[in-house]
């Protein structure tokens, strides 16, 4: 009897230490996919006066030396007017992709692709392609600021007038800093100088975590042409509250 009662807490032994390993092993083995989807209301200015709902999808899949990057967002709203009718009066989408080749933890080289379409921006779509040097100038375990430079070309059209590009330098900077374990600031500007129009965008943002997997985000942008469309705003704005789920 005792050498079965023995043998008995051998076996549990050894299946509560192979559990403990596999969790482990799954630990180690992380996943290289980061996925988010953000779903809230944003409110513009500008170009287009609106309060309406945006939906936001990133993912990010690194491994190895190779980092790259995916994100997409859309909104777009209807309102009635004197008559009636229903008109749109604000549609906006952004499609982009991001690679990195990381030579060391600082150093890497990047290479972009970004498609936007605002249909009251004056510009019936504006794409830019690019490509650069980055460095990590901070990294630390709680604050970390990227910054990149590179030529690139933009390919754009005026509503009502002919297909036009332009080459450009970009220069771009993200920066983040983690307050405190739930709490999460985050600053993205990008200033893109071509030979007829330098554009500009600056995303600030915070981030409070509800739990590991939903959070809480604001977000303040402003996006500014140093040359617009007759009777189109060189700046808008938009401001955003939005529930954001990670997986």
């Amino acid at each position: 009897m005792k050498m079965s009662c023995n043998a008995i807490w051998l076996a549990s032994a050894l299946l509560v230490s192979g559990n403990v390993l596999a969790e482990d092993k799954k630990a180690e083995e992380k996943s290289p996919w980061t996925s988010a989807v953000e779903l809230g209301f944003i409110r513009t200015t500008g170009n287009t006066e609106t309060q309406t709902s945006a939906l936001k999808a990133d993912v990010v899949y690194e491994v190895d030396k190779w980092r790259h990057t995916g994100h997409a967002e859309g909104y777009g709203t209807e309102s009635e007017d004197t008559a009636g009718n229903n008109i749109v009066s604000a549609e906006r989408y952004q499609l982009s992709g991001k690679s990195d080749y990381k030579f060391n933890e600082f150093d890497y080289i990047f290479g972009l692709v970004e498609l936007n379409k605002d249909r009251f921006s004056g510009f019936e779509y504006e794409h830019k392609v690019s490509a650069g040097y980055g460095r990590k100038v901070i990294k630390q375990e709680e604050m970390e600021l990227d910054l990149e430079i590179g030529p690139g070309i933009r390919f754009f059209k005026i509503d009502g007038g002919e297909s036009d590009d332009e080459s450009l330098l970009r220069l771009a900077g993200k920066y983040w800093w983690q307050i405190s374990p739930n709490s999460k600031f985050t600053q993205d500007l990008s200033v893109d100088i071509g030979g007829d129009i330098t554009s500009t965008e600056s995303i600030t943002g915070i981030q409070a975590n509800i739990n590991s997997t939903l959070a809480l985000k604001f977000t303040y942008t402003i996006r500014n042409k140093s040359e617009v469309p007759v009777n189109t705003e060189k700046t808008d704005t938009e401001l955003a509250m939005t529930l954001v789920y990670t997986y």
